[in-house]
């Protein structure tokens, strides 16, 4: 910028009037004191009209009927110089942004948040783009404000996808990511807020096709978010696009509206077929350990007869080799006590009847022993 009067010397506009105009020819209120248009001059009028006024000042030219002394002419015109220097020389980068600062259009340096100086264009130019704010990307509908709510419109070209037993859903999802590396972000790609968008769709039409339409339509889709997001980030590393996937969270998944009634009665059976198996699961459950707890008893009882039977055959033959043993001593004796005591063993729950078979008398004597037994006991 030449610090050379072209406006033909002079001090200050006055307008013709000298009542009061300001240092740039204007009234108090920005108006043209000679009845003009009342648009401000721009800045390099301004420098021209302060360089002319300076060197008036420093000729001693004196306040040149402006009403204002000559060194507070001066203090303005320096501050209105240190005031365009700064803005010229400095710029600002907030704090969820990151300055690229750019020399003849090549990168130069990257900068943090915070003030930091430059060169003013063309030399230098600073691009701050958003890396701490997360963006979004809606696929298969376009959401928007109206009448105080959020509606949304359905895009159909981008929301009906084939799944791999060949039957359409229409699909609706969202894309979370942010930047990740802001020069890739801004000068890989000419787009990158749509090539998300139409990374993302091609991703979702990938899983989608080797999925079954049971599985995407069914809760728990959270595979199909996870394999879609991988998908967008593998993706977008082969073009550098400098963007990190957060997240890719599935709006609804509902089969085309006009076999959606059909496809409403095919899910409604899916979850009956599903209460029914977890009703059986909850029978078995419940039933099983119950059959063990009988099974296992029962072997116990077993175990436990088993144990008695050896025990009191294991007696039986220690008692009969006892006996055996007193009978080799004592065979006489021994076969009579055997006998004696079989027939009490035998005898003692039967009638009985006791006959004299000697013959002597007519009459056979008779002895009532039960009868005995009886009134005895009744006693």
């Amino acid at each position: 910028m030449p610090w050379n009067n072209q406006n033909g010397g002079g001090g200050w506009k006055s307008g013709g009037g000298g009542g009061g105009g300001g240092p740039w020819g204007q009234g108090p209120w920005g108006q043209n004191q000679g009845g003009g248009s009342g648009q401000q001059p721009d800045l390099e009028e301004i420098l021209k009209r302060g360089q002319d006024r300076m060197k008036q000042v420093m000729r001693g030219g004196g306040g040149g009927g402006t009403g204002i002394p000559a060194p507070l002419l001066f203090l303005l015109s320096l501050g209105v110089i240190a005031a365009v220097g700064f803005y010229a020389f400095t710029f600002t980068v907030a704090p969820f942004e990151k300055g690229i600062v750019l020399r003849f259009g090549k990168v130069h340096r990257t900068v943090e948040p915070g003030l930091h100086l430059r060169w003013p264009s063309p030399i230098e130019e600073v691009r701050k783009p958003p890396v701490q704010r997360q963006k979004k990307v809606e696929v298969g509908f376009r959401s928007f404000e109206g009448r105080g709510s959020t509606a949304s419109r359905d895009v159909a070209e981008e929301s009906l996808m084939l799944t791999g037993d060949e039957n359409i859903v229409d699909i609706d999802f969202v894309v979370l990511w942010i930047i990740d590396n802001a020069e890739n972000y801004l000068f890989k790609l000419k787009d990158p807020d749509n090539t998300v968008r139409v990374v993302a769709e091609s991703a979702m039409r990938e899983v989608i096709g080797k999925s079954k339409v049971s599985d995407v339509l069914a809760p728990g889709r959270e595979p199909i978010e996870l394999a879609t997001k991988e998908t967008i980030q593998e993706v977008l590393n082969t073009y550098e696009a400098g963007v990190k996937i957060q997240e890719v969270k599935i709006q609804q998944a509902l089969p085309p509206s006009a076999v959606r009634g059909a496809f409403e009665d095919v899910i409604a059976a899916l979850q009956d077929r599903q209460r029914a198996v977890n009703e059986a699961q909850a029978y078995a459950n419940k039933i099983e350990p119950e059959a063990r707890g009988e099974a296992e008893r029962i072997l116990q009882g077993a175990q436990a007869y088993k144990e008695q039977t050896v025990a009191e055959a294991n007696g039986q033959a220690g008692r009969f080799e006892k006996v055996f043993e007193e009978y080799k001593k004592a065979p006489e004796v021994t076969r009579k006590r055997l006998f004696l005591e079989t027939m009490e063993r035998v005898l003692s729950g039967t009638d009985k009847i006791i006959l004299d078979q000697s013959g002597s008398g007519g009459v056979v004597p008779y002895l009532p022993l039960n009868e005995l037994g009886k009134k005895q006991g009744g006693k």
